[in-house]
């Protein structure tokens, strides 16, 4: 297939959520409920991160989609099992019925952990003994004096026993978390909280079929995919392995090439999405006018966000999360996210949230020195700005330091 860049992106924004107008938010719990699952199943999956200058990752990367979303309603499908939390693209939130296709990842995972596991293996004995006598518990539920090399710990061992067991047992998949209050992780045993139907069927996959589906599942969550991406199918894949892969499903049909001006290499898509892409060739309709379609800002890890390769080729946009930055070399701010106007990446702010005072500053707003940022332009990223604060509850909001360039 051949297309324009133009085209592809926007393609692939439509399938993303991020092209059409926001739809007004559901009236009730119930029906916000719904809208978030259906956003979920539409994405395939959505990133969590706990760092939150405002909200946390999976709660703006749904909120950047949905009009009046409330992070009470991704809580409830935790809640209610509806969901689960595992490793796709990282760690995510994703369909319950999605649970028996992972089963090859979790035994891989459980097999690299079990060693650990065993090192702490009366801690994590009791962990678990005590999940099943007390049903779902809280991370501060366990207590422990005892200090151990956790993930994150370098030389000196600062982690809780505990809690390192229940982050191994956790990726291990004998435990997971069934909701969250805030950054408290509830956790309870997998094979009592997981559907029985479910359970059965992850024990009766094949690796195989399992892992197809999964690939499958990629396909579907970046629509728009390449070879060299290291985490194709969110598998453990060599380079050869993945282009055996691409190789395999466009003989069989599934995918196609797509090539676009401009690009020495092509990508890939869903040979079912052929149509979508073709209503996307818009000829010479001005870019200039796109930018004053809907404006909205994305989270660091954002679905769109996921290929750096393919926002720089798609979008023109080079894109670091400068979080583990030292602060003096930061060009942008720590939480700089993308500003998307239309079909077109042309910035980024970096936002503290004050809940306290319900305010929302903006250390930075930055524009792309080959962006026009005319008065309809600046107009609507200040309402848009406006619109992000009282999503988020802030009433008031400040521009700490503007740039154009």
């Amino acid at each position: 297939m051949r297309t324009t860049k133009r085209a592809l992106r926007r393609f692939l924004l439509e399938t993303q959520a991020l092209l059409e107008t926001q739809a007004q938010g559901a009236s009730s719990a119930e029906g916000m409920r719904e809208q978030a699952m259906d956003m979920i199943r539409r994405l395939e999956c959505v990133q969590i991160d706990p760092v939150a200058a405002v909200r946390p990752n999976q709660h703006l990367a749904l909120s950047a989609r949905m009009a009046g979303y409330e992070p009470s309603a991704l809580e409830e499908l935790l809640r209610g099992g509806e969901v689960f939390e595992y490793m796709a693209n990282a760690a995510c939130i994703i369909p319950m019925a999605d649970y028996p296709i992972f089963e090859p990842t979790r035994r891989r995972m459980k097999e690299r952990l079990q060693p650990a596991i065993d090192a702490i293996g009366p801690v994590a004995e009791q962990v678990l003994q005590r999940l099943e006598r007390e049903g779902p518990l809280p991370a501060k539920a366990f207590e422990s004096d005892e200090r151990v090399h956790g993930y994150w710990d370098n030389v000196n061992a600062k982690t809780k026993a505990t809690s390192h067991a229940l982050n191994l047992l956790m990726d291990a998949s004998s435990i997971r978390i069934v909701g969250r209050e805030g950054n408290q992780r509830l956790f309870a045993i997998t094979d009592r909280s997981v559907p029985a139907g479910l359970l059965r069927e992850a024990e009766q996959i094949g690796t195989s079929g399992a892992l197809d589906a999964v690939m499958r599942k990629y396909f579907r969550a970046y629509r728009v995919f390449e070879p060299s991406d290291s985490r194709l199918g969110w598998q453990k894949l060599s380079a050869q392995e993945r282009r055996e892969t691409m190789e395999r499903h466009m003989a069989s049909g599934l995918i196609v090439p797509v090539e676009a001006e401009g690009l020495s290499k092509p990508y890939y898509m869903l040979a079912a999405d052929a149509d979508r892409l073709a209503a996307h060739d818009l000829g010479a309709e001005s870019e200039a006018a796109a930018v004053l379609e809907t404006v909205r800002f994305l989270p660091p890890l954002d679905n769109l966000l996921w290929s750096r390769k393919r926002l720089s080729d798609l979008f023109e946009f080079d894109y670091t999360w400068e979080i583990y930055t030292p602060a003096v070399k930061r060009k942008y701010g720590y939480y700089a996210m993308p500003i998307l106007a239309g079909d077109r990446l042309i910035g980024r702010m970096d936002p503290r949230l004050d809940k306290k005072r319900g305010s929302l500053t903006v250390e930075l707003l930055q524009i792309d020195s080959n962006v026009e940022f005319a008065d309809a332009l600046r107009e609507r990223v200040h309402q848009a700005l406006e619109a992000f604060a009282r999503t988020h509850g802030a009433t008031e909001v400040a521009i700490a330091q503007f740039r154009h360039r």
